[in-house]
């Protein structure tokens, strides 16, 4: 599993949660995998960043929950399906699977803030 560094922000007025991956620029392709959340791709197919829309109706929480500095985000993909899990401090805030319409390659990520 690579452990990967996220930039994660929160707009509390349009309530936007962005959780980028630090070292990445850009995305290539942007896909709903799950009730709002996207999740942006590079050219090959490997996540980039997550976008969720109504971050806090999503991920049914307290909007100031979303300002917490302690955000990880587990990706992984088995070559089928999509895992997704977003954390806070430790706790499962969001947990999906979804099929791998995407055609992307097995990966498996953990992006953490630091």
């Amino acid at each position: 599993m690579k452990i990967k560094e996220l930039i994660s922000s929160y707009d509390e007025t349009n309530d936007i949660f962005v959780g980028k991956i630090s070292e990445k620029d850009g995305y290539y392709a942007n896909y709903d995998i799950s009730n709002g959340i996207f999740l942006n791709m590079d050219k090959n197919n490997l996540p980039v960043s997550v976008h969720i829309n109504n971050a806090s109706n999503v991920l049914n929480v307290k909007k100031y929950l979303l300002e917490y500095c302690d955000v990880s985000i587990f990706i992984d993909c088995d070559g089928r399906d999509i895992n997704f899990k977003l954390c806070i401090a430790d706790e499962i805030l969001y947990n999906t699977k979804s099929s791998n319409v995407f055609n992307s390659p097995k990966f498996s990520y953990l992006i953490k803030t630091n």
